[in-house]
């Protein structure tokens, strides 16, 4: 099936309180383990491409693993750039076959983000590519973006925005933050905020970044064969499926991965320290993201049978 774009996807998400998973993608490994799991799930999915992935792996070279990933699936299957900082890095992934794309400008002052988010949509309706912007901050770290702390999203700001840059959908802060370290105390999202900004743009399809749980076991088991994650800490499920009642669509998901694929190849190399052959622990790595994307569909974003 070809690539589409996440309009359909997030209507239907919307009417029916589900959300679509956004996962981040680097290698053959991550991209196979997602597909799988969504392929026998039935489940629309997201691949996201990070300034770090573009920089790692290549752009042409992700391209044609989502291309060929693809050929063995029917799955509808929609390519992201996840965080583009500015505009050259929006038209690159535009004029290179991405079907929707994401501008960061929520470190920006309000009027310059919305100029330059409106620079974007222009370009990119003109060639029918989604465009999804944020306004507030994360707080975190995740590759290049990093800010020491939370932003919450204005509602009246939120619709101000939207308005006059014609962005498609929005990634709002209510409490998430990227990386594994999200809390020291408990878990907290600020749902009365979510739902006032959803009332105020209804039928408008929102976005949670930085909505990985960090699921102890991986992290566990990382530990136990020799990492030093200390006291990581995640989004707490339940909360995630909550967020999906009240207009959020599209829910990313990175450290998770990272987590997963990390933990299994400690393992595997410690329990079988005589293999050298990158293929005896990536396989398990590629096993371990499927279980996980599988886990995510099913229990948390409600998606799985609404391929």
């Amino acid at each position: 099936m070809p690539l589409i774009g996440p309009k359909a996807m997030f209507e239907r998400a919307y009417a029916e309180s589900y959300a679509v998973g956004a996962f981040n993608v680097n290698n053959m490994e991550i991209i196979q383990g997602i597909v799988q799991a969504a392929s026998e799930e039935n489940a629309p999915v997201i691949l996201q491409v990070s300034a770090g992935a573009r920089k790692y792996a290549g752009q042409p070279y992700i391209m044609k693993l989502v291309e060929a990933a693809l050929m063995e699936s029917d799955l509808p299957v929609v390519i992201h750039l996840d965080h583009g900082a500015d505009f050259e890095i929006c038209k690159a992934c535009i004029d290179g076959g991405f079907t929707s794309v994401m501008y960061d400008g929520s470190h920006l002052p309000f009027d310059e983000n919305i100029a330059i988010t409106k620079q974007v949509v222009e370009y990119a309706h003109e060639r029918g590519v989604w465009v999804e912007a944020e306004l507030g901050k994360l707080a975190g770290v995740e590759e290049h973006v990093s800010n020491e702390v939370s932003v919450y999203t204005d509602p009246d700001q939120a619709v101000e925005f939207v308005e006059r840059s014609g962005c498609d959908s929005l990634a709002i802060a209510i409490g998430t933050s990227h990386g594994a370290y999200k809390f020291t105390g408990a878990a907290s999202l600020d749902f009365a905020r979510l739902e006032t900004i959803s009332r105020l743009l209804p039928k408008y399809p929102l976005v949670l970044h930085g909505a990985s749980s960090v699921p102890q076991e991986f992290v566990e088991m990382a530990n136990k064969y020799g990492a030093k994650l200390g006291a990581a800490k995640g989004i707490p499920e339940d909360m995630l499926r909550q967020a999906t009642r009240s207009g959020v669509c599209k829910i990313n998901i990175d450290s998770d991965i990272r987590l997963a694929m990390t933990a299994y190849i400690r393992r595997q190399l410690a329990e079988t320290p005589e293999e050298f052959d990158p293929r005896s622990y990536l396989k398990p790595a590629r096993e371990a993201v499927r279980l996980m994307v599988q886990h995510k569909i099913k229990n948390v974003l409600g998606c799985s049978g609404k391929a």
